[in-house]
């Protein structure tokens, strides 16, 4: 009964209810709460400590930013869960609370549309180059169709674009970015779509922060041809991957073009088919379709593979007891 009764304890106070009912809405800051709240900085981290012990908060870092959001399992998430419906809406303080993070969303929004205004050259140059995105997102959804998909992973989220394509069709979806400037964008995104069961948060793709199998699909879009060791990378992806569940991988196919790697920070200048299966191999993954959208003078590759349903482990543990 311990978890139960202190999750019950973590939610019997005041504030402390306020921030559930504000998490409720989106993941937030430290610094966002206090403006909220009105309270001091010292006072809103002990609520969020003792909250987060409780099971009822995820506490996620950021680089110099922590986010907090509510737990998505055990029992305090069951709780928060319970609660939720009986929090009174037309409670005058909650509704002065409400006002205030819409506050907090409007500039997060204003923030996200500047940086993105500012470095939007450097997008649409490269999208300049290639199909049109809506005929390569066309094409991710008809590889990757929604049915049988509850949960998604998109590594390098970017703008959150791939998690808007599918967002109204899953249950859940994850982003990660290193870019704090892009998971700011990303947020906006998501929150102008009404997509709130789709989150971002920080995080390395060669060190998912998430457990062995937990996601039924996985992509990595326009990412590869940023990172050094890319085999490592759809390693670390089949690893989050459930027994049959699909990755999809979206990036260019081989070019000559040396000013994206000079310009736009690109370290490969495309994949072909077969280095791609020889990740996948590696991986202990099976492609199972590749498609090909010509461009001027870029052409999107598009490859799925799936993760054999017999394949509950890691491949590289199976080899390790294999050579033992």
């Amino acid at each position: 009964m311990e978890p139960l009764l202190n999750a019950l304890k973590a939610i019997a106070e005041p504030t402390r209810l306020r921030i559930l009912a504000l998490c409720l809405r989106g993941e937030l800051t430290v610094s966002e709460l206090v403006r909220i709240l009105g309270q001091s900085q010292p006072r809103i981290s002990r609520h969020l400590k003792l909250m987060t012990e409780a099971g009822l908060l995820e506490r996620i870092r950021e680089g110099s930013w922590v986010f907090f959001r509510l737990s998505q399992s055990g029992i305090g998430a069951e709780t928060a869960d319970r609660v939720a419906p009986l929090i009174p809406l037309v409670d005058d303080q909650l509704r002065r609370d409400r006002q205030r993070l819409s506050e907090v969303k409007r500039d997060r929004a204003e923030a996200a549309a500047t940086y993105f205004r500012e470095n939007a050259e450097r997008w649409n140059e490269v999208r300049s180059l290639h199909v049109d995105e809506t005929e390569v997102e066309a094409a991710i959804a008809e590889m990757l169709p929604a049915t049988g998909v509850s949960s998604l992973l998109d590594i390098g989220t970017g703008t959150a674009c791939i998690l808007e394509l599918f967002g109204p069709r899953i249950e859940k979806g994850e982003g990660i970015d290193l870019s704090s400037a892009m998971l700011a964008v990303a947020r906006a995104n998501l929150e102008q779509a009404d997509l709130g069961h789709c989150r971002v948060r920080h995080g390395d793709l060669y060190q998912l922060p998430y457990p062995e199998g937990g996601f039924d699909a996985v992509t990595i879009h326009q990412v590869l041809h940023f990172v050094d060791d890319q085999a490592l990378a759809v390693s670390e992806a089949a690893r989050v991957l459930a027994p049959g569940g699909r990755l999809l991988i979206v990036d260019f196919a081989p070019h000559a073009l040396e000013s994206l790697r000079t310009d736009n920070e690109h370290r490969r200048l495309g994949f072909d088919t077969d280095e791609v299966v020889g990740w996948l191999v590696l991986a202990g993954l099976e492609l199972k379709a590749a498609q090909h959208l010509p461009g001027d003078p870029l052409t999107v590759s598009l490859w799925l593979a799936e993760k054999p349903a017999a394949a509950a482990g890691h491949p590289q543990e199976e080899q390790t007891l294999a050579a033992q």
